[in-house]
């Protein structure tokens, strides 16, 4: 028998986060403690919400009596039915489709069930990362502000051996945005810096081609979710027409069904896209687009979703199983000034873990 408890914890960013969606300087999340009575081993898993992006994320009271309810539903399943069904399709369809529309919940059970069932050591996946200390290629990212903290943040990351700088754009004033990638390009070509680029939607019909052109200038590897999701198709055709390679990311929220995935990537075509588990159906739906994506040819890389350490350790040790040498976006374990600690290091623009 399982039985669970629900911890809320807030982690405060050691700075404010600029996003297209405003200026980050708190973050929630929601902590699942499970027991297995048969075996006594204990997991922990992780609700990740981002205000405004989180589609089940309504309220807090709303949020809790949505875990609650999940709690309920599962009932009497043991760690292993519960661990197969999560990652398959739950026998019962109510199960399923709740899971499905409550992708961070579903991320959360996943990890809790993960680490219960495997002793309650912190190990979600026998994966490299973790046998082998796998070094995970990961992008520095650069987080939106004025121009000086910007630079600021390139320096840094420059310094810290990141080979890949992804920063966003969209929120101050795009030609000072054009400035600050011109001033890296008279420093770094594409040979031995790569950038990509987040837009998070902010461009518009009537001026996204433009800066798309406008961005190709500096050789840009790619950019992730130019326009609002939605508007399939201005999407399909910025596909087809954009002189710079589209990543889709909040686009792919919502599209839940193997079938409905592989359908989605074939009419969009994007060149890439950008799997947060928390978003897109936990591990299961990570999965299923990846399946998809390499049978539409469209390559993938995978990104935290500003969870704690505790589900970036998870997110780590999933992407290590696969063999994917792009860098990955899971750099984000330092933003909080009271993480929890789970040995994750971040060097050389690689991360590890001090497992192995």
């Amino acid at each position: 028998m399982l039985t669970f408890r629900v911890e809320k914890k807030v982690f405060d960013f050691t700075f404010g986060a600029g996003t297209s969606r405003g200026i980050l300087h708190h973050k929630k999340s929601w902590f699942i403690h499970v027991i297995d009575s048969e075996t006594q081993f204990q997991g922990i898993g992780e609700c990740s919400v981002i205000e405004g992006l989180t589609p089940e994320y309504l309220s807090d009271d709303d949020y809790i009596s949505r875990i609650n309810h999940a709690i309920h539903l599962i009932g009497d399943l043991n760690a292993a039915n519960l661990k197969e069904q999560l990652f398959t399709n739950f026998s019962s369809t109510e199960i399923e489709d709740f899971f499905n529309r409550n992708s961070s919940i579903r991320f959360g059970f996943e990890t809790a069930i993960l680490d219960c069932y495997t002793g309650g050591k912190g190990i979600y996946f026998n994966s490299p990362f973790v046998t082998e200390g796998l070094k995970i290629p990961i992008n520095g990212l650069i987080w939106m502000g004025n121009e000086s903290f910007m630079n600021e943040q390139i320096e840094q990351k420059l310094k810290a051996g990141f080979t890949t700088l992804k920063m966003k754009v969209g929120a101050i004033d795009f030609n000072q945005e054009l400035a600050i990638l011109r001033s890296i390009r008279k420093s770094y070509d594409s040979k031995n810096i790569t950038l990509r680029v987040d837009a998070n939607g902010a461009f518009t019909s009537d001026n996204v081609m433009e800066r798309l052109k406008q961005l190709a200038e500096f050789e840009i590897h790619s950019i992730e979710q130019p326009i609002a999701p939605g508007n399939l198709a201005l999407l399909g055709r910025i596909c087809i027409d954009s002189p710079i390679s589209i990543a889709l990311d909040e686009e792919l929220i919502g599209v839940f069904t193997k079938q409905e995935k592989l359908s989605f990537l074939i009419a969009i075509n994007p060149q890439f896209i950008v799997l947060k588990p928390s978003l897109h159906g936990g591990f299961k739906g990570a999965c299923e687009w990846i399946d998809a994506a390499v049978l539409s040819g469209i390559q993938w890389w995978i990104t935290s979703a500003l969870e704690s350490n505790v589900g970036l350790s998870a997110i780590c040790q999933f992407t290590a199983q696969f063999t994917n040498t792009l860098p990955q976006g899971l750099g984000t374990g330092a933003l909080y000034a009271n993480n929890i600690d789970k040995g994750l290091i971040v060097e050389n623009g690689f991360i590890f873990s001090t497992w192995n």
